[in-house]
């Protein structure tokens, strides 16, 4: 986790526990009325929070594939933007599946005559993450 998310977890959770703090024993015995009414809500046991397990020990390979996944880019190199463009041109680069926004970018950039980055694929063959995609009715 990183400084940042972790400090932002921390904040979080301090936030969380002086709301708490702050509930009147009528708003606590509303809650429990309507885990009560709930029929699949219920409050833990003491016999189950003990038998509780971390994650990573109950399903190792779901943990992992979350930890795997890109975080923040360490200095952002490109920048958001909103932008309106016709449906056959996302089309055309979304036909050729996964990475199509890179290779609009690129596709940009040889039009605006700019220096293609150094790391650039070429453009004209497909991803070889490329796959096909399912078609959506619009």
């Amino acid at each position: 986790m990183s400084k940042a998310s972790d400090k932002d977890w921390r904040e979080a959770r301090r936030k969380a526990l002086r709301q708490l703090a702050t509930i009147t024993d009528e708003e606590d015995a509303e809650i429990r009325a309507g885990i009560a009414r709930a029929p699949d809500a219920f409050e833990l046991t003491d016999d189950m929070w003990l038998r509780m397990r971390p994650a990573v020990e109950v399903m190792p390979e779901i943990v992992e594939a979350y930890r795997r996944r890109r975080g923040p880019q360490k200095a952002p190199t490109k920048q958001l933007v909103s932008l309106r463009l016709d449906r056959d041109v996302i089309a055309h680069f979304r036909a050729r599946g996964p990475g199509w926004q890179r290779r609009l970018n690129e596709a940009l950039r040889r039009v605006a005559r700019l220096a293609p980055k150094a790391n650039a694929r070429d453009i004209t063959k497909p991803s070889p993450r490329a796959r096909p995609r399912p078609r959506r009715g619009r």
